[in-house]
């Protein structure tokens, strides 16, 4: 009694620091640069580096919280424990819509480069293929899903890389038949043709191509060292995007004339055109499609464990937190795969008015997130203190606040330009809905209907106590001296095997969550049974099934009791009052006494004494 379980982790350090390095490689890097080059000229990489230094701040202060706390929910706890409830369900919710639009929108993207090669293939067909592959991947198992990022990943480095060789090579002249050139950053109307003020424009479109830098923080709960790879991978996001974006970006503008015509289809393709690279059209083909397939597996990884985690803090259906043999979330993956779906179905219908209400509605989310990270850092750190910290933000509260307010900022940007104004607007209505639904949320809980029990005619004489929280609380401990005849009572304490209940999934990702819910019932069952013996008692346990209802009407039939206990946490804190588990009871067996006893958790520590 009191062991903690085996973790069997499915993410090898290997393919962490994979998916760390390529996370933040995104299709955008590929494609979206030629519109910020054109539109900004050779001054390109200067609003890669502004954003890629609000990134970085954005993943340090990520780090200092995550290494503090270790938490499967990562962002979405530290902003429920910064800001309150509302803030980490608002996160939660609005980082999955994010992620399966995404999803949806990866999938179109790969689709089209499909048919640069397929053009007889249908654009929707395509994308429902890629989308069920990636699917498929994911549910296969964590290792698999681990495996396809870490070569996804591979070849968008490996491409980056021998750009930034051979580009390298051919601006400093190493290359054959030339000589070390850097004209093109002045040559064509100077360093900034379009003005300054291209280059505060130019942010909006470049903070947007860099996220998925902290997907590294979700996938690390799955990884054999969580605070070890969540540090790791918010120190390595410093070298990856001045090497990955701002050196490429530099080597482009200097290799190709800003305002020549190829550079806005494909800024890649022109640059090895000019170096006389022959099937430069498809090599980076095909390397952006791996980037677009890369962010559709990490896409549909993401979203499943951001709703996994939202049902394990109770703010989602409970079934979105099983798992199958193999770890995965596979409900959680099929709801969060079936947005996806229909957001392929919108493009193929409604290109023009669904399709783009759902990409514009979540335009501005992440930049919401982001916003809440670093205030939830900034209250954390002064609530807390800085003694216990091993990973510190910088220049605190200097970088933190200056951070929040430049996010600030970029959202005002949004605001007045016409171009993302509905952005801005739409996302800013998707977080009001989020809202809304979680005050319906609290409201359709504190309105339950109450059952009365049966008044029971005689002392008790077979008692059956289902708890999981609350098992071995003062309050329960008392009510059960307090059943007439206590002293000549059988007691049968059941515990459900509930990974929400026993928190093994607010501490355990999808992988060996299900142990971890079996050992903490374990220990859970032990310790009550235990204090029960110790108060002479007669008593005896057993686990029950995940769902409540379940394990009553089990240990029911097997048990024959004439009183039924229920021990729950109050009302705004308990799952059980949300799905009227006692009131549930009561209507079940009418002709049995229910008794409700709201209690207090035991610490973990104490089941696991």
């Amino acid at each position: 009694m009191g062991t903690s379980p085996g973790l069997h982790k499915g993410l090898s350090d290997r393919q962490l620091r994979m998916i760390a390095i390529g996370g933040v490689i995104g299709a955008g890097l590929f494609v979206g640069s030629g519109v910020v080059i054109h539109a900004t000229g050779p001054a390109a990489f200067i609003p890669y580096a502004l954003c890629g230094f609000l990134v970085i701040m954005v993943m340090r202060m990520l780090a200092e919280m995550a290494v503090a706390n270790p938490s499967t929910g990562s962002f979405a706890d530290y902003a429920r424990n910064a800001l309150g409830p509302w803030a980490g369900f608002s996160v939660g919710w609005l980082y999955w819509y994010f992620w399966v639009i995404i999803v949806g929108f990866e999938a179109i993207a790969g689709a089209k480069i499909v048919q640069y090669w397929l053009p007889e293939i249908p654009l929707w067909l395509c994308s429902l293929i890629l989308l069920t592959a990636m699917t498929l991947t994911n549910l296969f198992s964590v290792s698999s899903f681990g495996e396809f990022e870490f070569w996804f990943a591979g070849i968008k480095v490996a491409a980056i890389v021998l750009f930034l060789a051979i580009g390298g090579a051919y601006v400093l002249g190493i290359w054959p038949h030339k000589s070390m050139d850097f004209s093109n950053l002045t040559a064509h109307g100077g360093f900034l043709p379009n003005g300054g003020w291209a280059i505060t424009a130019a942010i909006v479109t470049v903070i947007f191509s860099m996220t998925g830098a902290e997907v590294a923080t979700i996938a690390a709960a799955e990884s054999h060292n969580p605070e070890r790879a969540v540090a790791k991978a918010a120190n390595s996001v410093i070298a990856r995007i001045a090497i990955f974006y701002v050196g490429s970006m530099f080597l482009l503008v200097t290799i190709v004339p800003w305002n020549d015509k190829s550079i806005a289809a494909s800024p890649y393709v022109a640059a090895f055109s000019d170096m006389g690279l022959p099937y430069a059209d498809h090599i980076m083909n095909a390397v952006v499609l791996t980037a677009v397939l890369s962010c559709l597996n990490s896409g549909m990884y993401t979203a499943s464990r951001m709703l996994f985690v939202l049902a394990a803090r109770r703010e989602a259906p409970q079934q979105l937190v099983r798992v199958t043999r193999r770890g995965v979330p596979a409900v959680a993956i099929m709801a969060s795969s079936i947005v996806g779906f229909l957001c392929v179905i919108a493009a193929a219908i409604s290109p023009d008015t669904v399709f783009e209400f759902l990409l514009n509605s979540s335009g501005a989310v992440i930049l919401f997130v982001y916003c809440l990270i670093g205030i939830s850092q900034v209250i954390l750190r002064y609530r807390d203190g800085s003694a216990h910290l091993k990973v510190k933000m910088w220049l605190f509260p200097v970088l933190s606040i200056g951070t929040v307010l430049a996010i600030m900022a970029i959202l005002a940007q949004m605001g007045i330009r016409a171009d993302s104004r509905s952005q801005l607007v739409l996302s800013l209505l998707s977080w009001a809905v989020v809202i809304v639904l979680y005050f319906i949320n609290r409201w359709a809980i504190n309105r339950r209907p109450h059952v009365e029990s049966a008044i029971p005619e005689t002392p008790a004489t077979r008692v059956l106590v289902l708890a999981n929280e609350t098992a071995a609380s003062d309050e329960l401990i008392a009510e059960l001296r307090d059943i007439k005849a206590a002293r000549t009572a059988k007691y049968l304490v059941v515990v459900p095997d509930s990974p929400i209940e026993t928190g093994a999934a607010a501490t355990h990702g999808p992988l060996d969550v299900w142990e971890a819910t079996q050992q903490a019932a374990q220990d859970r069952l032990d310790h009550t049974v235990g204090v029960l013996r110790s108060a002479d008692l007669d008593a005896d346990g057993i686990h029950g099934d995940f769902r409540p209802l379940r394990a009553l009407a089990n240990a029911v039939d097997t048990f024959r009791p004439d009183q039924i206990v229920i021990a729950t946490l109050p009302p705004e804190q308990s799952v059980w009052h949300r799905f009227d588990v006692v009131d549930r009871a009561r209507s079940d067996y009418p002709a049995i006494p229910v008794t409700h006893v709201v209690a207090t958790p035991a610490s973990s520590e104490e089941f696991q004494q």
